[in-house]
């Protein structure tokens, strides 16, 4: 992931993010952060029948290690440009966890 800041929100109870998603690619991932701020995943899912948003969830849960149920897509549900809220969990703690990923992602290159 690159160094740029992400762009997260304090909700009342959790965390908002802003997440560009790419559909049908070859396997799940969190790619990296946009120049905005926007957090750029790719999942293997189509945008067909929910199964896009579904897909993105489960890898943000798995990444920040939150039970599914804890986000939720709170806008853009059929467009490539999501706000996702995760509850009980500080914008800090997200991007801390985010950051964790990357650098393990960047130890799997060497």
């Amino acid at each position: 992931m690159s160094a740029h800041k992400f762009q997260f929100g304090k909700g009342t109870g959790g965390s908002a993010l802003s997440v560009k998603v790419t559909p049908r690619a070859r396997k799940n991932e969190i790619v990296g952060v946009m120049a905005d701020g926007t957090l750029k995943v790719r999942v293997t899912a189509p945008p067909v029948d929910n199964k896009a948003n579904e897909a993105v969830i489960e890898l943000l849960a798995e990444a920040l290690n939150v039970p599914k149920s804890r986000i939720d897509i709170v806008a853009g549900e059929t467009s490539t440009q999501k706000l996702v809220s995760v509850t009980n969990i500080t914008p800090a703690q997200v991007e801390e966890l985010l950051q964790k990923l990357a650098r393990e992602d960047g130890d799997d290159e060497e």
